[in-house]
């Protein structure tokens, strides 16, 4: 039971999950998935929201793909996999109007868009297809939580510093009644509430990223 254990998160299963969230981030290392960075992230709701929602799409669809990795027919693999995910999102989107739906209409098109992310496909052609369910489940997971923490990241500082807000509550006080940081003079910045911060605050993200990994530095170069 030990050894099957070990084998479940061995050394290789491990890096699955964690080289997402830094040394190949898909986002940041592999410039993917950037539109929807720019587009979902001015809200905190909508940015985690939207990175569950292609979370649960990646590791779904590696997951489906890896099970019938042997059966789809090599001339076909890309219509197959599209189908897989447009079924995918389509229950998402149906969940989303279901359960929070104000979300999943400020989101609108965004979620449809999962379907041609090129971070789900680009995972379902260079991994599911090649590699057994377990680690297809987890490099699904991991690439998820890479994107996801982008946009948490972005939305972050997007709505703190646009509307003084996280989540709809009021961090630095309320600007209608000049309380809190208001008061002495402060007001929101409303470059932050447009798309051109989201590339401003990526690029911040990456420049620390490769600053306190300069060995990213060196891969680039050769």
């Amino acid at each position: 039971m030990s050894e099957k254990k070990e084998a479940l998160f061995s050394k290789k299963n491990k890096k699955l999950l964690s080289d997402p969230l830094n040394l190949n981030n898909p986002v940041t290392i592999q410039v993917l998935g950037i539109c929807s960075a720019l587009a979902v992230t001015v809200q905190m709701d909508n940015a985690i929201v939207m990175s569950v929602a292609v979370l649960f799409v990646m590791v779904m669809g590696n997951l489906i793909v890896s099970l019938l990795r042997n059966l789809i027919p090599s001339k076909i693999k890309i219509i197959v996999q599209l189908v897989i995910v447009a079924a995918l999102v389509i229950i998402v989107d149906q969940v989303l109007k279901a359960y929070v739906y104000d979300v999943s209409k400020s989101l609108s098109v965004f979620v449809g868009l999962i379907i041609t992310n090129c971070i789900i496909m680009g995972r379902l052609e260079a991994y599911a297809l090649g590699n057994k369910p377990w680690g297809s489940i987890l490099d699904g997971v991991g690439n998820g939580l890479g994107y996801g923490l982008i946009l948490v990241v972005v939305a972050f500082f997007k709505e703190l510093f646009g509307s003084g807000k996280l989540l709809g509550f009021e961090i630095f006080g309320n600007s209608i009644e000049q309380t809190g940081l208001y008061s002495i003079g402060y007001e929101d910045n409303g470059l932050m509430l447009l798309p051109p911060s989201s590339l401003i605050l990526v690029a911040i993200y990456i420049w620390i990223q490769k600053k306190r990994t300069p060995s990213l530095i060196d891969e680039n170069a050769n």
